[in-house]
């Protein structure tokens, strides 16, 4: 036994007093509390709220005249349905087999949240990118949603179910994997482990290669000064402004273009401090709003121009940061979220405790009272289309995707405790399969009552936009 006190924040010496003992038993004696199996038991309770309600009561405190938009995106297939309902998916996982093994989950890790963004040096990363809805909770719930988008992507795409299922599968095991790897490795190596120009050969995703490498050509060309070159023109004053194109940019009155300018004041205290200087070389010169994903439609986002002393365009995206859907579900599962005082913070940390990489200028600031996230805009953003992919295709995605997710939980959940829960056979897989199958059904009901409610006039829809 050492001869040095417990130092707090480090792990406590092997056998000392207070000691958790092997995560490798903790996580098999898990499996007497959650049996693996029971993952694939899940059916609607009584008290489910009804599907057209959920997306109203989800509407609550946007802005009205952009949730048509938001019902018409939601309207579109099963699978857009689900993107728009993370709150819905939160109330009926609660009341399944939860393991209570806590890690950082992205809360809405469908299959089209992971894709690709620029690095501080511009080079290409992918992981997941979406984090509206991060919080502390079980690792199991971003798991099952991401098996079950999958199933209903493939759907969409026209895949068999035989396909639909595999690929559900086939992403649990490669999380349950990948964790058994991490859990193998020396703790900084697990940290920084497969790193991207591995990841297709560990998820075994070669048939996905052509489509990667089309996502990332278009993914180099998808940057702030590409958007400024379409959607900028010269002012008056010889710097330039948006140009509207509603309903997607419109431009804002001078009090709130002024209140989300002044923000960014508060926002360069939560940048790390060698980072001010590049900051100080850009002039703010416009905001407007910008209509955004489907989840977050109706929620106030800006974008805002800066320009350096050439001219060259630096574009912030200013987006509202609302409370987790999933947080009072989380809450009933027994994990505390005390971040979520200013849920900017807690989207920004969020995103920084899941990606291996994240963007430099992420941080968050208050604007009239409401809580932001800031980033930039258009990073060299990429993302793979799940509902668009061949049967081959959708299965190596799968298999991409769920080790995504185990290294993004990796960071903060012990990954000797998960993979000894996991095991080593296949029943995890297929209980999750077997809900996700399941949940594809519920889902695709929940989208006829909304297409039924639309078509009766009980909610108002705007589709193409």
């Amino acid at each position: 036994m050492s001869r040095l006190p417990y130092v707090p924040g480090f792990a406590r010496p092997s056998g000392a007093a207070g000691g958790t003992g092997s995560p490798k038993a903790a996580g098999k004696a898990l499996r007497e509390r959650a049996p693996r199996a029971a993952h694939a038991e899940w059916a609607p309770d009584a008290g489910r709220p009804e599907a057209v309600g959920s997306v109203e009561a989800s509407n609550a405190g946007r802005l009205p005249e952009l949730t048509p938009i938001r019902v018409g995106r939601m309207a579109a297939s099963p699978f857009a349905f689900l993107r728009g309902s993370a709150g819905l998916m939160g109330y009926d996982l609660v009341r399944t087999a939860v393991t209570g093994v806590g890690a950082q989950i992205c809360g809405d890790a469908h299959a089209a949240n992971f894709g690709l963004y620029g690095d501080a040096r511009g080079e290409l990363v992918i992981d997941v990118n979406d984090f509206d809805e991060t919080l502390r909770g079980p690792w199991e719930w971003d798991v099952k949603r991401l098996a079950a988008s999958l199933v209903l992507a493939g759907r969409e795409a026209g895949a068999d179910e035989d396909t639909c299922g595999t690929a559900a599968r086939d992403a649990v095991g490669a999380y349950r994997h990948t964790m058994r790897l991490l859990a193998k490795l020396p703790a900084a190596d697990a940290w920084n482990a497969i790193a991207d120009e591995e990841l297709v050969a560990h998820a075994d995703a070669r048939a996905l290669m052509g489509t990667l490498e089309r996502v990332a050509a278009k993914a180099r060309r998808n940057t702030s000064a590409r958007f400024a070159a379409k959607s900028t023109e010269k002012s008056e004053d010889g710097g330039r402004r948006f140009v509207a194109a509603p309903p997607v940019l419109r431009q804002v009155p001078d009090d709130e273009a002024t209140a989300v300018a002044l923000a960014l004041g508060d926002y360069r205290g939560t940048l790390p401090e060698e980072l001010l200087p590049l900051l100080a070389r850009y002039e703010v010169q416009d905001v407007a709003f910008r209509v955004v994903g489907t989840g977050s439609v109706g929620l106030r986002s800006y974008v805002v121009l800066l320009l350096d002393h050439r001219g060259k365009p630096l574009v912030l995206q200013v987006k509202e940061a609302r409370p987790s859907a999933l947080l009072p579900y989380a809450e009933k599962a027994g994990f505390a979220n005390p971040e979520a005082g200013h849920e900017g913070r807690r989207v920004v940390l969020g995103q920084k405790r899941m990606q291996l990489v994240s963007d430099v200028l992420l941080g968050w600031a208050t604007v009239e009272g409401r809580p932001h996230q800031v980033r930039q805009f258009r990073n060299r953003k990429g993302s793979v289309d799940p509902a668009a992919l061949s049967p081959g295709e959708l299965d190596d995605y799968g298999r991409m995707t769920g080790a995504l997710l185990a290294r993004a939980h990796a960071h903060s959940a012990d990954p000797r405790l998960i993979a000894a829960y996991c095991g080593k056979s296949a029943e995890l897989d297929e209980a999750f399969a077997t809900f996700a199958v399941a949940y594809a059904d519920r889902t695709e009901a929940d989208h006829a009552e909304l297409v039924a409610a639309i078509r009766n006039g009980r909610l108002a829809a705007e589709t193409g936009v």
